[in-house]
């Protein structure tokens, strides 16, 4: 009773209780199984920090004159390294706390499971006030109407144990509770255990058959494990590839800065060979022609940064209001690094090492095993049942049990296999889930496959692309060089001099493009080799012998 008084008046407290062992018990299960799954985050927890002030990182104190209108906007802002970018993410980013989430209710899931198996314990009371009316023949032989009150009430405890064989062991104590509240005020009790025990013998009976539930349960916690192992790989790289993204646009912002600048520079130059009628005004309406697409390109380039600045500040669970701006040093630091491993061998690491295929492979496990458990099914149902009970003797003394009074019985339970439709049905979508479980492995195989002939080919492309841009910035830049002389001498045409800056501005951005590109193809690579270790601030270990895995 007090525990009831205590679990109204002090609800918090019980709730609070509840929160911290449900938490409790889910992080000793995931703590249990990391260690079967690599890199795993060790200091997995399902609560979120508080958003941190961003005071401690540098202040960018330059206004960034190609932003126009926005450079001010910038001064003062917060900036923002691909490392710390990692940091709050995976600490403050709604997608990755939703995939923590799913993680944390399979791993309650398992904990249910597991409490089927321990012993239950149950206990109640309830209680009764009854009024009836009775007739009593009076000495003098009138029969009169008499008014009973009377109060009963009831009290037991149990316990359930749910066998790994398929039985079930329960106990229950009850105390019965009578008394007249008028007339006979006598007080009466009695009380009675009962023990029950049951068995399957063919359907539903075994070990396997028993603890298919939480062998499921175990299993799913693991696949849980591997794909929020898998998902923090693809985060890291997606986080980086949005974050270089940023990069590259306020990247292509500069070059189409300097672009339209140069123009403006050109075009008041041949604004000064037509006011002398050394060019024809054609060519000036060329440049200026130019000069307006430019600008145009710069302030839709402008709009592209902010636009992905604001995305990414959603990433990583930022407000957009957030003063940040990302490091350009970052941008600096990339280099072409490509990978020194063979594709045989990338082959044979990622068939080895993939956590998604090892999954598949569980599940195709699953799905043979569920073949049995279904068959099950279609067994005759036979249990042994059994019971005993023992009363209490004559008179109040509830806790005074007549054992030389107990009652059992004992016997067998027979259903025979007469209708069996569902459980016909049942058995054979196990054989086809089981089928279909087997193609999805091929499928899964071949997904590997893809992924790294992919991999590798983007990667060879991205490293292309990359020397063709740079021999390309190379030869635009002569070629500007080339047609701004003979623009000074008189002797270049505007269609010449729209086409070689034009040109230097593309290849510039396709430079940039290019590095970025190969950069987030190589950790792309690594991640779909199986072989990317994430540290537990997201931030990745860069691949150096990829053979020794």
């Amino acid at each position: 009773m007090l525990l009831c008084l205590l679990s109204v008046v002090l609800p918090g407290c019980t709730t609070k209780h509840y929160r911290k062992s449900a938490d409790h018990e889910a992080a000793k299960v995931i703590a249990e199984k990391t260690p079967a799954v690599p890199n795993m985050d060790t200091k997995f927890t399902i609560e979120q920090e508080k958003l941190p002030p961003l005071d401690d990182l540098p202040v960018n104190n330059k206004a960034e004159e190609s932003l126009g209108a926005e450079a001010q906007v910038e001064v003062g802002a917060h900036v923002l390294s691909l490392e710390k970018a990692l940091d709050l993410a995976v600490k403050h980013s709604r997608d990755y706390q939703n995939r923590k989430e799913l993680l944390y209710l399979e791993a309650l899931n398992l904990t249910l499971q597991r409490y089927r198996f321990t012993p239950i314990f149950s206990a109640g009371a309830s209680g009764r006030v009854n009024r009836n009316t009775v007739t009593v023949t009076l000495t003098n032989g009138i029969d009169k109407l008499v008014e009973q009150k009377s109060a009963n009430g009831e009290v037991n405890a149990g316990v359930d144990v749910l066998l790994r064989t398929g039985g079930r062991i329960a106990t229950d104590f009850t105390i019965d509770f009578f008394r007249f509240i008028k007339g006979d005020p006598k007080f009466m009790t009695s009380s009675r255990l009962l023990t029950t025990f049951s068995q399957p013998l063919l359907q539903g009976g075994g070990y396997k058959v028993a603890i298919e539930n939480l062998t499921q349960a175990e299993r799913n916690l693991l696949y849980a494990l591997r794909n929020f192992a898998q998902f923090r790989k693809e985060f890291s790289v997606d986080v980086a590839s949005r974050y270089y993204g940023v990069l590259q646009a306020r990247d292509t912002v500069r070059n189409n800065w300097l672009g339209y600048q140069n123009f403006k520079q050109n075009v008041a130059r041949i604004q000064a060979f037509v006011d002398e009628e050394k060019k024809p005004q054609a060519e000036l309406g060329r440049l200026k022609q130019a000069e307006l697409q430019t600008e145009l390109g710069w302030v839709n380039a402008v709009r592209g940064y902010k636009r992905g600045l604001d995305e990414f500040k959603i990433l990583l669970g930022l407000s957009t209001d957030a003063k940040v701006v990302l490091d350009d040093a970052e941008l600096e630091k990339l280099k072409i690094v490509h990978p020194d491993i063979k594709l045989d061998d990338a082959l044979r690491v990622a068939l080895a090492t993939r956590l998604d295929l090892y999954t598949v492979k569980d599940r195709y496990a699953d799905a043979e095993r569920k073949i049995k458990i279904a068959s099950n099914g279609l067994l005759p149902k036979l249990d042994l049942l059994a019971s005993i009970e023992v009363d209490s003797k004559a008179g109040n003394a509830p806790f005074d049990m007549d054992w030389k009074r107990y009652q059992w019985n004992a016997g067998l339970d027979l259903d025979l296999p007469l209708d069996r439709k569902a459980e016909r049905n049942a058995y054979r979508a196990a054989l086809i889930s089981y089928e279909r479980a087997g193609r999805e492995l091929e499928l899964a195989i071949d997904r590997v496959k893809q992924d790294v002939y992919e991999g590798w080919r983007s990667l060879d492309q991205a490293r292309r692309n990359y020397e063709i841009s740079e021999v390309g910035v190379n030869l635009s830049e002569r070629r500007v060089e080339e047609q701004e002389l003979l623009t000074e001498l008189g002797r270049g045409t505007a269609k010449d001099l729209v086409d070689a800056r034009t040109d230097l501005i593309n290849a510039r951005n396709d430079r940039t493009q290019a590095l970025v590109g190969h950069v987030i193809a190589r950790l792309q690579f690594w991640r779909d080799l199986g072989i990317l270790t994430i540290r537990d601030n997201g931030q990745w270990e860069e691949v150096t012998d990829a053979k020794g895995f």
